[in-house]
């Protein structure tokens, strides 16, 4: 399945997309860096040349089993001459390309492998493609370090909730047991519930108790309370299900907060999270 992107280079935006774990860059987009109201134009000159053609054919032949080399080397033949005209939607059509591909749509125009589309960069500016060449790298390199982070974070917590089913509770409570007071008012919303079961007050409280804090209640939470939120949604669906009345569930959610934030504290798991 196919993912958009976007990088920026000398206030040029660039689309992306990746499809099969192959990358795709906007030639209609580096064509804007040129001339922004002539990206068409651009593109067509572009594949006029020879050099171009001969380029994206060998391309095709290292990477497409179904190209067609004898409609290759007739544009071939052709390439530099004054009455050659070869535009995206004629390479593709006629010889079975995969390296350019066109996107209908807002957000479409045309597109190449990645191997294509610096080519093209290189022929608008030297210094262009190696803007774009920067930006592109630095793209994949947060991919690649989001993606090691979640695997790493999804691992740790698998083991973060196997700790909370078979810990022992400890000695000191962590969130402090609500009151009678509290365990028989009703909240206005169930967030606030889960608000009062784990930290102790509403969302409004917090605001009132931290008047220059930027975010809320929750964007101030640990891990260890952020773990704990996630359970408490799943379990609170569960009674909700089983009609325990509001002021029940609160109760029972705070006993669980209280339990599984021991828990937590005393794992080693969550503390290579910090």
């Amino acid at each position: 399945m196919a993912k958009n992107k976007k990088i920026t280079v000398q206030d040029v935006d660039i689309a992306l997309y990746e499809d099969n774990q192959q990358d795709f860059i906007s030639l209609t987009d580096i064509a804007r860096y040129k001339d922004a109201e002539h990206t068409d134009s651009i593109i067509q000159n572009w594949m006029r040349n020879r050099n171009t053609i001969e380029l994206l054919g060998f391309w095709e032949t290292i990477y497409n089993p179904d190209f067609k080399p004898l409609e290759f080397e007739g544009f071939r033949k052709q390439a530099g001459l004054n009455s050659f005209v070869m535009t995206p939607k004629r390479w593709i059509e006629s010889t079975n390309a995969i390296g350019i591909t066109s996107k209908p749509g807002r957000y479409g125009g045309t597109f190449a492998h990645k191997d294509i589309a610096l080519e093209f960069a290189s022929w608008i500016s030297i210094e262009f493609k190696l803007f774009v060449i920067k930006e592109f790298q630095r793209l994949k390199e947060e991919e690649s370090n989001r993606s090691k982070l979640e695997w790493n974070l999804q691992r740790t917590l698998a083991k973060v909730n196997y700790r909370i089913h078979t810990d022992a509770i400890k000695e000191n409570l962590v969130p402090k047991e609500i009151t009678k007071q509290q365990a028989g008012f009703v909240y206005a919303s169930e967030a606030d519930l889960l608000n009062v079961a784990l930290f102790g007050m509403t969302a409004k409280e917090w605001r009132e108790q931290n008047p220059d804090a930027k975010g809320n209640i929750r964007d101030e939470a640990t891990i260890e309370q952020l773990v704990v939120l996630s359970n408490m949604e799943s379990i609170n669906a569960l009674l909700i299900r089983k009609e325990f009345p509001q002021a029940e569930r609160l109760t029972e959610l705070n006993k669980v907060a209280i339990t599984q934030m021991k828990s937590l504290l005393g794992s080693s798991s969550t503390r290579k999270l910090k």
